[in-house]
């Protein structure tokens, strides 16, 4: 399980800290997502009510969307999303900056400093600190991949009925055989990331912008 080390040390000088984490950057469709979880300095209960919390990807689907309901009962929670078309203009780093920007702005109160997934890049001019395979080794980074990873499966499953045959609720933008089966049989939607090469091989026009 994922520790509380660097979380502590900013309690020991009475700054907030908020873990931050993506989901979906490597996708050929959909938006990335990002969220922000703020931690109550409580050891003991975290690790009590937080019991199995690690990186999203190590976690089955249902797990995550368990754990997801405990660490939003005693996390205050942030989550934003950068679209296709975003992700087309700026490219996949400043977007997922952009989407983590997003939520840290949803959160309540900004936070003094923020834990993060390591990026290449550092995120604006929050005091920060990027922490190479931050999911193992942060909770809040953890409950942080789990949020996103949560936010952005839930919005590829509405996606689905919406845009059907493409099997979003299945695969969730991700590249498999599926996707670029119905790629080639129906086209792109507005959801695809149309800069991606999958998606450039097949010259696919751009499409009106989603989430």
């Amino acid at each position: 399980m994922p520790s509380l080390a660097f979380e502590m040390i900013c309690w020991s000088e009475n700054l907030v800290a908020a873990g931050l984490d993506e989901a979906g950057r490597g996708a050929w469709a959909g938006p990335v997502a990002a969220a922000a979880v703020v931690l109550p300095p409580e050891p003991e209960h975290l690790f009590e009510v937080l019991q199995g919390v690690d990186d999203s990807k190590k976690l089955a689907a249902a797990r995550r969307e368990g754990l997801e309901v405990r660490i939003r009962s005693v996390a205050t929670v942030g989550v934003g999303f950068t679209t296709a078309s975003e992700i087309d203009r700026i490219g996949i780093v400043p977007a997922t900056l952009a989407a983590m920007e997003k939520a840290l702005i949803a959160l309540p109160t900004p936070p003094d400093h923020v834990l993060i997934d390591y990026i290449p890049r550092p995120l604006g001019t929050w005091p920060q600190r990027r922490i190479v395979r931050g999911e193992s080794e942060s909770l809040s980074i953890a409950a942080a991949s789990i949020i996103a990873k949560v936010a952005r499966d839930r919005l590829m499953v509405e996606y689905d009925s919406q845009f059907p045959g493409y099997g979003f609720a299945q695969h969730k933008g991700y590249g498999t055989a599926q996707h670029r089966a119905a790629l080639g049989r129906l086209g792109s939607t507005p959801l695809h990331r149309h800069s991606w090469a999958p998606l450039l091989q097949l010259r696919l026009p751009l499409g009106d912008d989603v989430i």
